[in-house]
């Protein structure tokens, strides 16, 4: 059977830069900047994700446009003989359903407060009961059962219609509709009195501030998410190099995924911390930024229904993005190791991620008093694994599968990077690659584990 694939170029660039925007860059990447003192952060986040994000997003893309392949039949395509290279693509399986058994809920969570904000619910209960709108909702399994099941059915509709009528399509108007949201919000937000201060401090480097978080820990926080941007090691990647073609060199790809996925965490910035300045709030926060700091901003701001509502669209189209793309990956390796037809892989997926998605819904009500991983609750816990152990375990995996002669090689690797027209890769990265990208990977592990 022919393997689908996607109609242009562009496509495949939104998908796949669909795939990497989600809830971390416009919620985790402000958040951290407003912690990490701001101007520096950003500056050290960039050059994190040249010299640590991209080559390693080339691998996986390199792994699935040379097989043609989805995750497992992949590494087998490629690996030598004898070798069980192949079993780190089962982990990558399971990386990507545990993945969705958290991140279709908090998706939940963006359409709801969208839909709060569009019926009026936040403007008639005053700025002083906004922070209680979040306590309730997590109170309410079937609210945000609802909101689940919207989501995931919803992703699998669009799956159902395959990769050119219906994730490529659907991306590319949602994409677009997302830029254009974020343009529009971030402007509005840059006009707000005293928003210059909010700049400032989001995008000049302050020695001041830095000395008060400690550089050590301002290096680590953006090494951490540049890795971690791009959803890396899971095989979530590496399914939209199968559908690639061999046009473009796999460096020249990887460079302008990146660049729209960093545009979007950098423009989400412009949105919140000149409105946090404008308005007197403290913009490292953390996760609590989101969901209880900015409704209070919307509230006190003229017309702050209207731009509640905008951004917390534009916060479910970024999500959404994420959600389709990693259920594709499910269907697609459904189809390949079994299989299957689309329209079968679909609903045993669907079904599947309907039920396993519950226990995040339920941990932060029925099942509150669940401590899975420590004092993490359920959503805590399946995150943990994810992100401090397969992501890292697996960009490194990919690395040395990559570049090592245990694996495909360097060699084969590099002819891959280098098929089509654009920017190619040197041979002179080969000691990079092998001897100390590693080191930087572990070290992310390493403190991982101890969060």
């Amino acid at each position: 059977m022919e393997r689908d694939g996607f109609k242009s170029r562009l496509g495949f660039i939104l998908v796949s830069a669909g795939c990497a925007i989600g809830i971390g860059n416009v919620w985790k990447f402000p958040y951290l900047a407003g912690q990490n003192g701001g101007g520096l952060f950003v500056l050290l986040y960039l050059f994190f994700l040249l010299v640590m994000g991209i080559p390693v997003l080339t691998m996986e893309l390199a792994v699935g446009r040379a097989s043609r392949k989805s995750a497992v039949l992949g590494y087998k395509a490629l690996e030598p003989k004898g070798s069980k290279w192949h079993i780190h693509g089962w982990f990558c399986i399971l990386g990507c359903y545990l993945l969705m058994m958290y991140y279709t809920t908090v998706s939940g969570w963006m359409l709801l407060y969208f839909i709060k904000f569009l019926t009026g619910t936040f403007s008639a209960i005053g700025i002083e009961n906004t922070d209680a709108v979040f306590g309730n909702m997590l109170g309410n399994p079937t609210e945000m059962t609802m909101a689940m099941m919207v989501t995931v059915v919803a992703g699998f509709l669009v799956c159902s219609l395959g990769v050119q009528k219906g994730l490529e399509r659907v991306t590319k108007y949602m994409m677009g509709a997302l830029m254009a949201l974020i343009i529009v919000l971030a402007i509005h937000s840059m006009l707000l009195p005293g928003a210059g201060e909010g700049l400032s401090f989001y995008l000049m480097p302050s020695v001041e501030r830095v000395k008060a978080v400690g550089f050590g820990n301002v290096v680590s926080a953006a090494m951490n998410q540049s890795f971690f941007t791009l959803s890396l090691g899971i095989a979530a990647m590496e399914i939209f190099g199968s559908y690639m073609s061999d046009d473009y060199t796999l460096n020249g790809e990887a460079v302008r995924i990146c660049a729209l996925d960093t545009f979007v965490a950098v423009v989400a910035g412009l949105i919140i911390f000149p409105a946090c300045f404008s308005y007197n709030v403290d913009p490292g926060q953390g996760p609590a930024l989101i969901f209880m700091t900015l409704p209070k901003i919307f509230v006190e701001m003229p017309g702050g229904q209207i731009w509640g509502a905008l951004f917390f669209l534009f916060m479910t189209f970024a999500s959404f993005s994420t959600v389709i793309s990693v259920f594709e990956n499910l269907i697609s390796t459904s189809i390949d190791n079994f299989g299957w037809t689309r329209r079968k892989a679909v609903f045993v997926n669907c079904l599947f991620i309907l039920i396993a998605s519950m226990p995040c819904v339920l941990g932060y009500n029925r099942w509150s008093d669940v401590h899975i991983i420590g004092a993490r609750d359920i959503l805590d816990s399946e995150d943990f694994i994810v992100s401090n152990l397969l992501l890292p375990i697996g960009s490194l995996i990919y690395l040395l599968f990559c570049v090592t002669k245990f694996g495909w090689g360097f060699e084969n690797y590099y002819n891959e990077c280098n098929k089509g027209k654009g920017l190619k890769m040197s041979k002179a990265l080969k000691p990079y690659f092998q001897f100390i990208l590693p080191i930087l990977i572990l070290v992310i592990l390493i403190q991982g584990l101890k969060i």
